[in-house]
């Protein structure tokens, strides 16, 4: 339970950081968002640990803090003991799939993160067999259904590599745990 309490607060704690991030970023005369992910660029890869807390504008953060939440309470209630792995592990496998693939031009946000939570807890769910996991899927998937159009280049403005890249970087994440817990 302790661990539990832990992981929501480290949730918060985060949500709080991509908030304070954007708030200092409105503040100060130096452009954060600079060092978002740059493909192929040696500068670019500071970005693949720093484009998840950077967001141009308020509707952009706000869009993205309500999936973070929703979705990162979920892995955290129903697979807490792996919890840190999925973000950590998100962030890091969905940068750098941007930093080799995507378009040259400045990614930012936390839409990858989003994605690849979406992701995870899709085929997670699927992959362990059990109800909850099931349910949490089902859930997920016809609620969030929208999210799949993301991943198609539609607008140039977004990032679809990182949606992209997010919903792998999920789908890998779940395979590797799911095979982890059946052996």
């Amino acid at each position: 339970m302790e661990n539990f309490k832990k992981n929501y607060i480290s949730l918060l704690y985060l949500i709080s950081f991509i908030w304070l991030v954007f708030l200092i970023d409105l503040l100060i005369p130096f452009n954060l968002n600079s060092w978002g992910i740059l493909p192929r660029e040696i500068s670019g890869l500071r970005g693949i640990i720093c484009s998840p807390f950077l967001h141009v504008n308020l509707q952009h953060i706000i869009s993205n803090t309500v999936p973070i939440l929703i979705f990162g309470m979920l892995v955290i209630w129903y697979y807490r003991k792996n919890a840190f792995k999925v973000f950590a592990f998100s962030i890091l496998i969905s940068g750098s799939l941007v930093w080799v693939f995507a378009r040259k031009s400045l990614h930012i946000g936390a839409s990858s993160l989003i994605y690849a939570l979406f992701t995870f807890l899709i085929f997670a769910g699927i992959y362990q067999r059990k109800i909850g996991g099931i349910i949490i899927s089902i859930i997920v998937g016809v609620m969030y259904s929208g999210l799949i159009w993301g991943v198609l280049p539609t607008q140039t403005y977004i990032s679809w590599e990182g949606h992209l890249s997010g919903a792998i970087a999920g789908f890998i994440l779940s395979r590797i745990l799911y095979k982890k817990a059946k052996s």
